[in-house]
């Protein structure tokens, strides 16, 4: 699996990129639910070149909306909760050829969007999800969610026969033109996962990850670790019974 930090010393820099992308949109999602002390970093450090910066406000009471509005970010309500949800709505709303996902909490290296564009674009990928694992910083996530993630991606590997490194991973590069041929239902935390499985499953589409570095969480928790992780559990093999029960 390639390693995004190993691009770096050698890629480009912004403007032969932009030459490159000369004529394709990009779009960047981020759900966000009271998230004012990561938001403003997330939005400020997405590269120039994005066309869209859409963040998916899931009922914010902070500064969140305040914040991501006065950086030119265009926020989209949606007072429905869940993860999932948020998402769905984000991406039906999202207008450029190719779509980006990061969280607003500042997890995820969505300043080295050009990287990954660079290496999704050089693979021919139609959608690629950025794998955490193994994670360079120690610190970045508990060893409780580290041994969930395992147990996760390797259900998920077992399950529907494909080689996922982070089935949990919420960030992604696709084009656009997978979203109607992929059947994202999720409201929830599942949504991560769902979103990959229905990927590598659409017949004919080229899907792979890519490493990437991994940061400590800015602000709260939103979702217990263990409801979120027992409940995504849960949907992962109901998921295989609906899936066997549709073919069947």
């Amino acid at each position: 699996m390639p390693n995004l930090n190993a691009l770096l010393p050698h890629h480009q820099p912004v403007d032969i990129f932009l030459e490159m992308y000369k004529g394709k949109t990009i779009s960047v999602v981020i759900p966000c639910l009271n998230e004012e002390e990561g938001i403003g970093g997330v939005i400020e450090s997405i590269p120039d070149f994005v066309d869209e910066v859409l963040v998916v406000d899931n009922g914010s009471e902070d500064r969140s909306v305040e914040i991501a509005t006065s950086l030119g970010a265009r926020v989209v309500v949606e007072p429905r909760r869940g993860y999932g949800r948020a998402y769905r709505t984000g991406l039906e709303s999202a207008t450029s050829e190719i779509i980006a996902t990061t969280d607003a909490d500042g997890t995820y290296p969505i300043h080295l969007l050009a990287a990954l564009l660079d290496e999704f674009e050089a693979r021919k990928l139609d959608f690629a999800s950025a794998s955490r694992f193994p994670l360079e910083r120690k610190d970045a996530m508990s060893l409780r969610n580290i041994v969930g993630n395992k147990i996760f991606t390797i259900c998920a590997r077992l399950l529907f026969s494909a080689a996922f490194n982070d089935i949990l991973s919420g960030m992604w590069v696709f084009k656009r033109e997978m979203l109607p041929k992929m059947r994202l239902e999720s409201d929830g935390w599942s949504f991560s996962q769902d979103i990959k499985i229905e990927a590598f499953g659409v017949n004919g589409s080229r899907c792979g990850e890519i490493r990437i570095p991994y940061a400590v969480r800015l602000g709260q928790v939103k979702l217990p670790a263990w409801r979120a992780g027992v409940s995504a559990l849960v949907e992962l093999f109901l998921r295989r019974l609906r899936d066997r029960r549709r073919r069947d």
